[in-house]
């Protein structure tokens, strides 16, 4: 069994005196994949600032050992709307053998060398999230965080991300941790899954914690998913 990297004991976190997050307890082994779901509003991304030590909380959050860590928003939209190149967006890493580093991410997220002449504003949709994944390889994490990296890609796209993913996860044996709303890839993709509404929170393995019931009381009503695998 892989080591645990991550304790949260009875964690609550709050917002204008309202519990998020409340009394909640979760282990993270590493090389776990971990789905974060729930709707709009639920306090999935406060998780992810929480867990990366930006947002007060009371409990424990224990990471077991130092840890390199990476965050890949939904959008960087201060980045995408200045004409700078995706090499010159590189070069704010600050990353000693930046070439070296900057030709091997590339090829790791299936970039090819030319993309580091185009300005970042040009690319597309996926060009941009697969390029924002590669600035944060380029520091080696062992951990990283992608906050719905599928937001406004073509549902094409969003297969190819996720499979890269996966590639990524397998070579460099990274902890990921991934918000989503996209239940049947979640229930294909993930080790672990945890279910964020407000005060409700359930947390375990996708085939034992995505119930019929489970995911009624996150989305309301009747929720269907399907399972679907990767080519």
């Amino acid at each position: 069994m892989s080591p645990t990297i991550l304790e949260i004991k009875n964690l609550t976190v709050e917002l204008d005196k309202e519990k998020i997050i409340d009394n909640f307890s979760f282990s993270v082994q590493q090389g776990d994949i971990v789905a974060i779901l729930g709707p709009n509003g639920a306090g999935k991304t406060v998780l992810l600032r929480t867990l990366l030590g930006l947002m007060p909380f009371s409990g424990q959050v224990s990471w077991l050992k130092p840890l390199r860590k990476g965050y890949v928003p939904q959008r960087l939209p201060l980045v995408k709307g200045i004409p700078i190149t995706v090499a010159e967006f590189f070069k704010l890493k600050g990353i000693k053998n930046y070439q070296e580093s900057e030709e091997s991410v590339l090829r790791s997220v299936g970039l090819e060398k030319g993309i580091l002449k185009r300005p970042m504003n040009l690319l597309t949709p996926g060009q941009y999230q697969r390029t924002l994944m590669a600035w944060q390889l380029m520091s080696n994490p062992e951990v990283v965080f992608f906050d719905e990296p599928m937001e406004g890609i073509d549902v094409s796209g969003q297969q190819s991300i996720y499979r890269l993913l996966e590639k990524i996860h397998l070579e460099k044996n990274l902890t990921i941790f991934l918000v989503s709303h996209d239940l049947s890839v979640v229930y294909q993709f993930a080790s672990k899954v945890i279910c964020l509404s407000r005060n409700l929170v359930c947390a375990g393995m996708p085939k034992e914690a995505l119930t019929a019931e489970m995911l009624g009381q996150l989305y309301g009503g009747e929720t269907k998913f399907y399972q679907h695998h990767h080519d």
